[in-house]
């Protein structure tokens, strides 16, 4: 295999052209020693990752767009949140410009990776669109872009009678091409993000939307516009004005973050209050909008300039917390007594959780389970050579942590050659005494497998990450040294 003319070196291997993907390529292309190349493989025909894959109305960010987007690529709108097609554009455009673009080679999927410690370098097993035969790949260094969940299934929860459902069920991750639902009656199983966005999204042409949840959730309005915001772009350069706003969002999602963990009592009254300001009469706050949780043990759900609390009070739409005792051909019958009679079933219901793109990793031939080892800085894994992880934070922008996790990598790629080391290996000192940390603590339904999916974290340079402006500072000026062994 080693001698195969279909193999292919590189410095640098990126797996996924989402958010993270195209970061990682620009840090490495612009950052590392001059002459490292690098190639980003994407399984898909396009990048964008989440934003190429999800097609259901409504689809946008939930995190504003000033510290979701690139950071040596400001978002330059006047607008705080964006759509999937605008998000997709803004990638591509600034992939064109930072000459990241004609590195990607798509229809490049990654089914396994092997580490040769004879050769100091990884093989990467590629599954290429319209070959029959696998390629490999090469690399010193592997970096995984490949986000949180599964592409190719959702998660399988479970809805009793939905087979025998007569109408039509969408899974929002597969949302079929031109689907019209003009005039139909449509029910929302879950209450997330994808629900939030969705409910306003359909209720213009729908005779009716509901959105069915087991228990509430937090939701909040989050201004598309705002009067400050189109001041900043009007008297300042886009680039300045853009900088401004993203300090500003950035320092509000720690402090809320800071009041939500110390005054839980205090954030749940303010939530309370701008909720009902918003509500119809008819909808109650308890039960459908007073969570049996603290805030951000779950993320917050952003509505768009209030949209969602927008289509409640039009009256084409509603919220039933209650469970699903059975669904028949033409029903939900509830634990309640209750029915609802929707023409379409939306299960947005959550997404199944998969690390590192499913790759199977082995290292001389010995298959190696990532998720039964500790995560180092919550960038690489336990007795894994040159392999870093890009992951965002559980409570902000995931393009801010997924940055971090690259920077870490940039000053270790520094290191390494300083060294005249070939590899860099995190390795615990005692792995009984380590106490065990979830990477993620929401006690969201789809974060809980967690565990069985993800590395786990631990304590001390193994903690998860926590804080944006604590761990980037570790990040450039921080410890990178303790628990890694440098390989010659």
């Amino acid at each position: 295999m080693e001698d195969s003319t279909t193999t292919t070196s590189f410095d640098v291997v990126i797996i996924g052209a989402g958010m993270s993907g195209i970061n990682a390529a620009y840090r490495v292309q612009n950052e590392t020693s001059a002459g490292t190349d690098y190639a980003i493989l994407e399984g898909r025909d396009a990048l964008g990752g989440t934003w190429d894959l999800f097609r259901y109305p409504g689809l946008r960010s939930d995190s504003d767009m000033f510290t979701f987007g690139l950071p040596w690529n400001p978002w330059d709108r006047a607008q705080s949140m964006a759509s999937g097609q605008h998000i997709k554009n803004y990638l591509n455009e600034a992939a064109r410009k930072a000459g990241i673009a004609s590195n990607i080679r798509y229809g490049h999927t990654v089914t396994a990776a092997s580490w040769k410690s004879e050769r100091m370098f990884w093989e990467l097993q590629v599954s290429v669109a319209g070959k029959d035969e696998s390629v490999v790949f090469r690399a010193k260094f592997v970096l995984l872009g490949t986000g949180y969940y599964d592409y190719e299934t959702p998660l399988q929860a479970h809805i009793p009678g939905i087979e025998n459902f007569g109408g039509k069920v969408i899974h929002p991750q597969f949302w079929p091409e031109d689907y019209d639902y003009s005039g139909k009656n449509i029910v929302i199983i879950g209450s997330g993000a994808t629900a939030v966005a969705l409910l306003p999204s359909v209720a213009d042409k729908a005779a009716r939307v509901t959105m069915l949840q087991r228990s509430p959730t937090y939701i909040l309005s989050l201004w598309d516009t705002h009067f400050i915001i189109s001041f900043l772009f009007a008297v300042l350069p886009k680039s300045v004005a853009s900088s401004i706003l993203r300090f500003v969002f950035l320092l509000g999602s720690v402090l809320s973050n800071l009041v939500c963990e110390l005054s839980p009592g205090l954030a749940k009254l303010f939530i309370k209050a701008v909720t009902l300001w918003q509500l119809p009469p008819e909808i109650k706050w308890d039960p459908h909008f007073k969570p049996r949780y603290n805030p951000w043990e779950q993320r917050f759900c952003a509505c768009k300039n209030g949209d969602f609390y927008a289509a409640l009070r039009s009256g084409k739409a509603d919220v039933v917390t209650d469970r699903i005792k059975e669904i028949t051909k033409d029903s939900i019958e509830l634990e309640s007594g209750a029915s609802l009679h929707p023409d379409v079933i939306v299960t947005a219901t959550g997404l199944k959780l998969k690390f590192g793109g499913g790759i199977r990793f082995s290292i001389d031939g010995q298959p190696y389970k990532l998720n039964e080892k500790f995560a180092w800085k919550a960038v690489m894994v336990q007795d894994v050579p040159n392999v870093f992880f890009l992951t965002g934070f559980q409570n902000a922008s995931w393009t801010l942590g997924a940055d971090i996790s690259v920077r870490i990598f940039v000053r270790l790629r520094h290191l390494t050659e300083r060294r005249n080391a070939r590899a860099v290996v995190p390795r615990v000192p005692d792995e009984k005494a380590m106490k065990e940390e979830p990477m993620m603590s929401l006690s969201s339904t789809y974060v809980k497998p967690i565990r069985q999916v993800f590395p786990k974290a631990g304590r001390g340079i193994w903690a998860p990450k926590s804080n944006y402006y604590l761990d980037m500072f570790r990040a450039k000026r921080g410890d990178v040294t303790t628990d890694l062994e440098f390989l010659l």
